[in-house]
């Protein structure tokens, strides 16, 4: 068989193996679109409408029946429809006795209702067995393949054989289900697609604000201060040097506070003597957005590498480069080298090449695809032991740039430090802290903390 025949097989429906029958509620966009999966993944599917008349939308090997008779003819119902449509269901109460009712719908706001959807329908109709499930996978993805959208669908529900059923139609449409339950979790299932990057909020306003405050801080002192004592304009530094001066400072920042959090849940396990009470929420907070604050620290340090990749087609730097030059060439002399200074600058690149290198694995091993495919030793390895080796050459990559300035009097306008000594400020004190965590005497209890051991008992009740 060539290959071109093969691919028409897969997009058939399998004949030969033919699945049982589905009833889908609703010929808008997602019924059509449910229904036209199903048929190539070979369930039969049964449309129940209001108007039995064939559509060219349908797809061609469904079948159009009024709500009742198409209800007789399966045992798994499809409701995709709306809530507010939901009243011409208790009619059909009787007819819907026992069988499996998929709640899809989804709200136009969080927590629209007092109860979710799903759980309205089971009011409606108690002896059907209700089940969330699909209101997270869009049409436009199950007409494309799902290739381009998120393959998990949330499944919770009260029967255990019921949602196990709709779990098999999952997995049959190449879909990945995931159980969150009974049917209590049905309101944070459909609260979830109404959440614009829910973990984000937090890393994004939080670079954002610092953001902001490096750059003024940076204006004021290598701009304004510039303009005001010495009467010389420096304001195309805001293009590219100010924010190249801020972006390595917030990339190693934010992947300083990834770890912090891990240091102070090690302090307060220390200090309780036990592993089982809970962390304060904001840490708890904290600790669920470390993804979020580390890729975005890799997006800094990624434009702080771009940024300096085109600082030499600054006309500003080719300016002062040929005024060296003919300085030199005017004075009949040349500078030698000094090897102090390209031991300096070859140890700061290096560092910033290592450091970057492994910023990146970390972002790469981050990633669903890749993370799903290590197991958990070599996921921690990677995220905590070669994470802290980042930091470490990030730190001294910033320390051997800027080291020259922290004893000297003129980095310090207006009695206000350099930028770079304040961005070194959160990743030395970690560095330190888990020095002395790693230490025998001090690892030893931690590790017996978090193996279980307490201090005192009575916490773990």
């Amino acid at each position: 068989m060539n290959k071109n025949s093969s691919n028409i097989m897969a997009l058939a429906p399998n004949t030969s193996n033919k699945r049982e029958t589905v009833c889908i509620f609703g010929t808008g966009d997602f019924g059509r679109a449910l229904g036209h999966k199903m048929i190539q993944s070979g369930y039969s599917v049964v449309y129940g409408s209001r108007s039995t008349q064939i559509s060219n939308l349908i797809p061609k090997d469904a079948e159009v029946l009024g709500h009742a008779e198409a209800a007789q003819k399966a045992s798994i119902i499809i409701i995709a429809i709306q809530r507010q449509h939901y009243n011409f269901l208790t009619p059909l109460a009787e007819i819907l006795h026992g069988k499996v009712l998929v709640d899809i719908s989804n709200n136009l706001k969080l927590n629209q209702y007092p109860e979710s959807n799903a759980e309205y329908l089971a009011q409606l109709l108690p002896g059907s067995k209700v089940v969330k499930a699909f209101n997270t996978v869009s049409a436009w993805a199950l007409q494309s393949g799902t290739l381009d959208a998120s393959r998990q669908v949330f499944v919770c529900g009260d029967d255990v054989e019921a949602k196990q059923m709709v779990m098999n139609i999952v997995r049959a449409l190449g879909l990945t289900p995931l159980d969150k339950g009974s049917l209590l979790a049905a309101q944070e299932i459909e609260n979830y697609p109404l959440q614009l990057f829910p973990m984000w909020k937090f890393p994004m306003f939080l670079s954002l604000g610092l953001t902001i405050f490096f750059f003024i801080y940076c204006l004021v002192l290598e701009v304004i201060y510039t303009y005001i004592y010495e009467k010389n304009d420096l304001s195309f530094y805001i293009a590219i040097t100010i924010p190249n001066r801020v972006c390595p400072v917030m990339a190693l920042i934010l992947l300083a506070l990834v770890y912090l959090p891990g240091i102070f849940a090690a302090i307060i396990q220390l200090y309780r003597g036990t592993k089982y009470r809970r962390f304060p929420d904001w840490l708890d907070r904290w600790m669920l957005c470390r993804k979020q604050l580390g890729l975005i620290a890799l997006a800094f340090a990624s434009l702080h590498v771009l940024y300096t990749l085109v600082s030499p087609l600054r006309a500003y730097v080719r300016w002062r480069t040929s005024t060296g030059i003919i300085s030199q060439a005017l004075n009949n002399q040349t500078e030698p080298l000094d090897h102090t200074n390209a031991w300096l600058s070859d140890s700061y690149l290096a560092l910033g090449v290592l450091g970057y290198f492994l910023f990146v694995l970390l972002g790469i091993t981050s990633l669903p695809s890749v993370s799903n495919n290590v197991n958990w030793r070599e996921f921690r390895f990677v995220q905590s032991k070669l994470g802290y080796l980042a930091l470490i050459f990030c730190t001294a990559h910033t320390m051997v740039y800027g080291g020259k300035w922290f004893l000297n009097p003129l980095a310090y306008k207006w009695y206000l430090p350099d930028i770079y000594i304040l961005s070194l400020v959160i990743p030395c004190a970690i560095l330190v802290v888990k020095f002395v965590l790693i230490l025998p005497c001090v690892d030893k209890p931690l590790t017996q903390i978090r193996q279980g051991w307490e201090r005192n008992p009575k916490y773990s009740e």
